[in-house]
């Protein structure tokens, strides 16, 4: 997240009395960071897992564990409630969750959440078994259907030993969602999103092939910002990295990317093709390694799949491209556009230092059939894509 995206912003964090207490630590960091004022509240039994005296460190502020604690100037719970401009519970155990959904108040954490009226983030974390218990999956269904935003918890080790669902979601996970509800972007919610990402990799033979320059960072950043938003993520990938909460599919060429968009954008809202994929392949591939010699190489290329083409358009399912361009830039796109029957394109001027492949920066030019919608100057990937998807809401809320 960018130093000071957050600046001024006042989030409260409940943390509720769980092993991962201890993970709510890097969250406060993380959001002062990015310039967030941030008031602690802690469960009794938090306080047990980790001391108050930490999270004052961290936050810089006094910590709020018990309400009946004399504070001067009226209730602790009602000032942190109207002081807060969102509350973030992590991490939320099964009591907790429980508490939050039958309106229960008997600590500060659930007192101060039923005396506001902002936004709630709840990051559950608990024994895998809690958390798939039916009486669980009812109470975050009630949250959810008052409009709370829930950072579903990752698989992984638990405390008790054992592999499951039940682990905390990662501190820059969390974080992201609380910006999107700050930041009024949690707009995404129960659309199926499918963002493909880097550059596909077309064999010469076993070890070698031809490719490009695509680190995977602008589809990546794309895939994160909407399931941040809320919506169901698959990232098709050439360089997958394992992204927490999001479905990851690993492929290599042209031909497995196509085949593994087919079936992910079989139900899908909105397919974002961020890859950058070989517009040639090898005509040929060995089936052995080619053996180095004093002679020239000749490599025969033939034109590779063109994937949204192939794909084609679908009722319902909003097609965005990318054209990754060195001139004509917008002249480019709109060709691009008209020929692959798109709902849009985001076109990139490449072989400009610091910005585009392999940077963390970019800066893109939106084009929709009734023309020019963005123009986003060089920013962080991250940031990028916040307006691309900023563009694709308001364009198929137009069109519905």
């Amino acid at each position: 997240m960018t130093e000071g995206r957050l600046a001024g912003r006042r989030v409260a964090v409940g943390v509720s009395g769980g092993i991962a207490a201890y993970k709510a630590i890097e969250c406060i960091r993380l959001l002062t960071e990015a310039g967030a004022e941030v008031r602690v509240l802690m469960t009794p039994e938090a306080t047990r897992f980790v001391t108050p005296l930490t999270f004052e460190a961290v936050s810089d502020h006094p910590v709020a564990a018990d309400w009946l604690t004399p504070q001067g100037g009226g209730e602790s719970h009602i000032k942190l409630a109207e002081w807060a401009e969102v509350i973030a519970i992590v991490p939320a155990t099964a009591n907790t969750i429980a508490k939050l959904a039958l309106g229960l108040a008997d600590e500060i954490v659930s007192g101060t959440v039923l005396a506001s009226h902002v936004p709630l983030v709840v990051a559950p974390a608990m024994n895998d078994v809690m958390f798939s218990q039916q009486q669980t999956q009812d109470h975050l269904d009630v949250l959810k259907a008052r409009r709370a935003a829930i950072v579903g918890p990752a698989s992984g080790r638990l405390a008790s030993g054992k592999s499951g669902l039940g682990r905390l979601a990662a501190p820059e996970r969390v974080v992201a969602v609380i910006e999107a509800v700050l930041a009024d972007r949690r707009n995404l919610d129960g659309l199926r999103v499918v963002v493909s990402a880097g550059g596909t990799r077309e064999a010469v033979d076993p070890i070698r092939y031809v490719g490009n320059f695509s680190s995977g960072k602008m589809g990546r950043a794309l895939a994160e910002v909407a399931a941040a938003r809320g919506a169901e993520v698959t990232l098709v990938t050439t360089v997958p990295s394992d992204v927490e909460g999001i479905a990851e599919v690993a492929v290599g060429s042209a031909s497995e990317m196509l085949a593994a968009l087919q079936r992910a954008c079989a139900d899908a809202d909105v397919l974002v093709m961020a890859a950058a994929v070989a517009d040639y392949a090898p005509a040929e591939v060995a089936a052995s390694k080619l053996r180095r010699t004093d002679r020239p190489l000749e490599l025969r290329l033939r034109p590779n799949v063109d994937i949204l083409k192939t794909l084609g358009p679908r009722r319902g399912l909003f097609r965005v491209g990318f054209a990754a361009e060195t001139e004509e830039l917008r002249a480019q796109a709109q060709q691009k556009l008209s020929a692959k029957q798109l709902d849009m394109i985001v076109a990139n001027q490449v072989g400009v230092d610091g910005q585009g492949l392999a940077s963390d920066f970019n800066a893109v030019t939106v084009v929709t059939p009734s023309g020019v919608v963005a123009e986003v100057p060089r920013l962080p990937k991250w940031e990028v894509a916040g307006q691309i998807w900023d563009a694709i809401d308001a364009s198929r809320n137009r069109g519905a």
